[in-house]
């Protein structure tokens, strides 16, 4: 209705503004923005080493169980709080929830990993001009979560779209991971990428009501597949 109401130069300067914030979104989410998150498999080698996922189909039960089981209860409640925290100008929250994810993690492997990342991604985020974030590329408690919440609330993000943007590249990985660990055809690929985002919309949703009280969740199998993979003799992936 609010549209409805503006005039056409108004409403078309509103219009480019969102197709930007998509756009913006797009650049984070795109598996060539260089913060390393292709080089984790967040334990799927060790999984496909082991048999434990051998076929397209067991390949969408695992990354439907990870969906399901940690996403929506950690890692996206999380990040709806690091996004209210930064939005408010919070520090000592944003501290608190990247701490609190950290502490979520059921491995060696899986901490580095979120580290590693977020630090790179402060580190990118230093190169073009966000000095906020100097800090947080070295700092021991910098999440991915973290600093992909902050950018998102500086590029003017909405928070549920943040919220499915990080959850598809989160996918969007795995699925690639398991192209070349299972194998998998790029057929099946896609295939994986169009029945498992159908259930990304409900997930945000249900992480968008949580309480904090309800955060948490373990996925046993991730935890060992991760531990495992630590002392794997051969791995295309690092840990």
């Amino acid at each position: 209705m609010l549209y409805c109401r503006l005039n056409r130069s108004t409403a078309l300067i509103i219009h480019m503004v969102t197709d930007l914030n998509l756009l913006r979104l797009m650049q984070l989410v795109s598996p060539g923005l260089p913060i390393g998150m292709f080089s984790y498999s967040q334990g799927l080698e060790s999984a496909v080493a082991d048999g434990w996922v051998t076929n397209a189909e067991e390949t969408r039960e695992w990354l439907s169980g990870m969906l399901h089981n940690g996403l929506s209860c950690i890692d996206l409640p999380i990040l709806d709080r690091l996004y209210s925290a930064w939005e408010q100008d919070k520090p000592d929250q944003v501290n608190y929830w990247s701490q609190q994810l950290i502490a979520y993690r059921e491995s060696a492997e899986l901490r580095l990993e979120d580290r590693l990342c977020g630090q790179a991604l402060a580190r990118l985020l230093v190169s073009l001009d966000y000095g906020d974030m100097q800090n947080w590329s070295r700092h021991r408690d910098t999440t991915l979560a973290g600093i992909f919440s902050y950018i998102a609330v500086q590029w003017c993000i909405p928070k549920q779209q943040a919220l499915l943007g990080y959850c598809w590249s989160w996918l969007e990985n795995q699925v690639l991971c398991a192209v070349k660990l299972v194998p998998l055809g790029q057929v099946a690929g896609q295939r994986l990428l169009v029945e498992l985002t159908e259930e990304i919309p409900v997930l945000v949703a249900s992480a968008l009501s949580c309480n904090d009280g309800e955060i948490g969740g373990s996925a046993f199998s991730l935890a060992l597949a991760s531990s495992r993979h630590e002392m794997q003799y051969s791995r295309l992936f690092r840990s």
